[in-house]
């Protein structure tokens, strides 16, 4: 599909990129990105050739955030032409709009932890607001010496749990240091994320997306099915009741992932000292 906001490539051996792509806005995050946004997550949710995902932004930042001139128009009784094809705007009530808006972009979060593909996100410049949002629900971070990560609704007079935020950085991080980066909304530097455990490592910026693929290539290496299988495990894991729950759906997973050619593959990949060779499928 063509997209006016976002860059989506498909690679043959099962990586995607997926680029956000408003570089002269720093990819502040539009109404119509978050629309293109979702469209390629569905895609995604049934898609089996794309094994791993990574997600970048192109220009100067990752993304500095939802587009506060877009934003304007939530606290306002009418829209501007060209805006009526967003549903959420499709109401005189400006609290209203502010809350259908809000379910509507909240929703790409869930979708990045529904969608089957590990997501590697490669950060660079500034990672704010709703980037921060995406940078948190990916699966593996890197990012490269120029990154700057920054809550930043709590400096714009909202409250500084959005975008998954207070859910993600805790288990992330540890609940106190969460707690000083959501309420003080500052820049945490790839260092400072890197020493916390928030990121996986800071590499050189020109090395960035070669870092990315690397990772992603290493992930190929892995079961197609196992690889779905682990990422529901680690979703499930972050609100287990309790370890046998857990230990019950890896049980399944462990005997659903034996009855797969995949497992024959392995097998004659590691007597026969070889890099083995899965199918996309």
């Amino acid at each position: 599909m063509k997209y006016e906001t976002i860059k989506f490539e498909m690679r043959e051996n099962g990586i995607a990129i997926l680029t956000l792509n408003r570089p002269e806005k720093l990819n502040a995050i539009s109404f119509q990105m978050e629309e293109e946004l979702h469209q390629v997550l569905d895609e995604l949710m049934v898609n089996l050739d794309c094994r791993v995902l990574i997600i970048r932004g192109e220009g100067r930042a990752f993304s500095a955030g939802t587009d506060l001139q877009e934003g304007l128009i939530l606290n306002s009784k009418k829209n501007p032409e060209g805006y009526e094809k967003f549903y959420f705007l499709n109401t005189s009530e400006p609290l209203k709009k502010s809350f259908y808006h809000q379910q509507h972009i909240t929703q790409i979060i869930m979708k990045m932890r529904k969608i089957p593909q590990p997501i590697i996100a490669a950060l660079h410049g500034a990672v704010a607001g709703g980037g921060f949002g995406f940078a948190l629900a990916s699966d593996i971070r890197i990012a490269s010496q120029d990154v700057n990560f920054i809550n930043a609704s709590i400096n714009i007079g909202l409250t500084g749990a959005d975008m998954g935020s207070s859910y993600f950085l805790p288990r992330l991080v540890s609940l106190s240091r969460a707690a000083e980066i959501i309420y003080s909304g500052r820049a945490v530097s790839g260092k400072e994320a890197e020493k916390i455990g928030f990121i996986l490592k800071v590499v050189d910026k020109e090395r960035l997306l070669d870092e990315a693929f690397k990772l992603a290539e290493e992930l190929l290496t892995k079961s197609p099915l196992g690889l779905r299988m682990t990422k529901e495990a680690l979703n499930l894991s972050l609100d287990s009741p309790s370890l046998n729950n857990i230990l019950q759906f890896e049980n399944s997973s462990i005997v659903i992932s034996f009855s797969s050619k995949d497992v024959n593959e392995a097998a004659s990949a590691f007597f026969g000292k070889r890099n083995p060779k899965y199918g996309l499928r």
